[in-house]
């Protein structure tokens, strides 16, 4: 029988890495995951059994690994913190597996938004980075920004469907045609957070449109009005 661990690792440096993701990592035998989740980790992974997955080949992977009769310890590893953006998968860990430790991470979210100094408390968290419909996500980020929330977003990366490709440009021009002043909304766009490829853009929502970024990008919109405690007093 294989237990299976499902954990965060962090938004791409090892030294985001939590002792306690260590420390399941060191004690496993079986690693699932994606090429750049893997190389967080992969100091970790001598004298592992490690399978590299695609989103093509991943269900094909978990079924043999779930036919294991030997008690196996599986570690299917994530970018970030796996409780965001990656519902889809750990809903199919689940259900093949049924009893799935959930061990939480660092969030390219909680660095982003660190970076840009804006207050979690005050904003709205949303991912597009999902494969179903994203409409309703859509209406979200507007109604937040019309109503003064920073927001933090995950867009979505899908070079191969213009029509689902939603990333900096896209909302940009999907924000200035349905009424925003694009041109008065500050945003930061992150690049590759944590690791020696980082970027930072800083600029206004208008000033995305046409730019080109990365699938691991993040971006933070800033609405922020200071509110020390002394403005309380």
């Amino acid at each position: 029988m294989v237990k299976v661990f499902a954990v965060g690792v962090g938004p791409g440096s090892p030294k985001y890495l939590t002792d306690l993701v260590k420390e399941i990592v060191s004690n496993s035998d079986i690693i699932v995951g994606y090429k750049y989740t893997l190389k967080t980790i992969e100091h970790l992974l001598k004298g592992k059994e490690v399978h590299e997955i695609t989103m093509q080949n991943q269900e094909e992977v978990y079924q043999k690994i779930a036919k294991i009769s030997e008690n196996k310890t599986c570690i299917v590893p994530f970018t970030g913190d796996v409780n965001f953006s990656e519902s889809e998968v750990v809903d199919r860990l689940i259900e093949i597996f049924v009893d799935v430790q959930i061990i939480p991470g660092i969030s390219s979210i909680q660095v982003a938004a660190s970076k840009a100094k804006v207050p979690l408390d005050k904003s709205k968290v949303i991912t597009m980075h999902v494969s179903t419909s994203i409409e309703e996500k859509k209406l979200e980020l507007q109604k937040a920004l019309i109503d003064g929330y920073n927001v933090i977003l995950v867009p979505r990366p899908w070079p191969k469907d213009p029509t689902k490709h939603f990333m900096p440009s896209e909302i940009a021009i999907y924000l200035k045609n349905h009424g925003l002043d694009t041109a008065k909304i500050k945003v930061h766009v992150f690049e590759f957070l944590t690791n020696d490829k980082e970027t930072h853009f800083i600029g206004t929502v208008k000033d995305l449109e046409g730019k080109q970024f990365s699938d691991l990008s993040v971006m933070v919109f800033d609405q922020t009005k200071l509110e020390s405690y002394i403005n309380f007093g």
